[in-house]
């Protein structure tokens, strides 16, 4: 009784947490699909592969969303014609290095800047590496079938760009055409937080931490067992940093800036969501890239400030 009742409450708290991001997300997501036109995306994107990839990694500082939200907002941007690579590099930042998820590394961190700027350094660094790769492995936009039909469909019929400007339709039709786009998404992309967010607590409710603790003999596997716990915990981007101070008198400085990184680019919640949009194959990939990249990066962060 007491196991189901502390699984309960982890759940409840991830929806919980949840739940206002992924809001903010399908009405940002809705506000792009009516108002924000291919041609304008067009001008602003530079044609250039790494420069685009570049904007893509710090569109995220005006984006104060977590994981969970970020999701809609990068299949909306995909779809009017956003490179992959820019996406990418946007998803992964985006629920890092926002003013607010930094805020919250410096408070946790004993109002110090130096983890945050750690965390986000790391963050772009894993994300640019990311989105490159990517770009060349996956030319095509590797959305599931029924998704890449809906955006067909979807611009069709909303995209103001569409017709002459005269024809555009009024101001009240197109926030209703967002209120009813986000009511959709929200509907879409809520079951795979719900799913995500049971699974998560039963794994942290009959997994001990203390057990995996244990496992972190060294600087490689102390950081495979913070990217295996990141996973694990599924925890929101904005409260994350307060949990990996606890483990200051266990890990090191590279071992927790993997925890840092990891968590809010792939989680369980997030993971079951993408594999909602994108095609399996497109996501396991992606998942070995930020693992191997993001193990890298806190080596490196291990010698530079362990």
């Amino acid at each position: 009784m007491k196991t189901l009742l502390q699984l309960n409450t982890i759940f409840l708290s991830m929806i919980m947490e949840a739940i206002p991001f992924i809001l903010l997300g399908v009405i940002v997501s809705g506000l792009i699909q009516t108002f924000v036109t291919e041609r304008w995306i067009a001008r602003v994107m530079p044609r250039n592969r790494f420069a685009s990839t570049l904007v893509g990694c710090g569109v995220g500082v005006f984006f104060p969303a977590c994981e969970c939200g970020i999701v809609p907002i990068t299949r909306r941007l995909l779809g009017k014609g956003v490179p992959l690579h820019a996406g990418i590099a946007f998803m992964l930042t985006g629920p890092i290095i926002n003013p607010i998820v930094l805020f919250a590394t410096f408070m946790a961190f004993g109002n110090s800047w130096r983890m945050a700027l750690i965390r986000a350094g790391s963050a772009v660094v894993v994300a640019f590496i990311v989105s490159i790769v990517i770009s060349y492995l996956f030319p095509q936009l590797p959305f599931r079938a029924s998704h890449a039909n809906g955006m067909q469909e979807a611009a069709a019929a909303l995209e103001p760009a569409a017709a002459p400007a005269a024809a555009k339709p009024p101001l009240r039709t197109q926030l209703l055409g967002v209120m009813t786009h986000s009511i959709e998404e929200f509907f879409s992309v809520g079951k795979y937080l719900v799913l995500g967010a049971l699974i998560a607590a039963a794994m942290q409710t009959y997994i001990p931490t203390a057990s995996l603790i244990h496992l972190g003999s060294n600087a490689v596997t102390s950081s495979l067992v913070m990217i295996g716990m990141a996973f694990v915990m599924s925890l929101c981007s904005e409260a994350d940093a307060f949990i990996a101070s606890s483990f200051r008198g266990s890990f090191s400085v590279g071992a927790i800036s993997a925890f840092l990184v990891f968590g809010p680019m792939i989680d369980i919640k997030n993971t079951l969501m993408l594999l909602g949009v994108f095609k399996g194959k497109f996501v396991v990939t992606l998942i070995a890239l930020v693992a191997t990249c993001t193990l890298l990066v806190s080596l490196l962060v291990g010698r530079l400030f362990g």
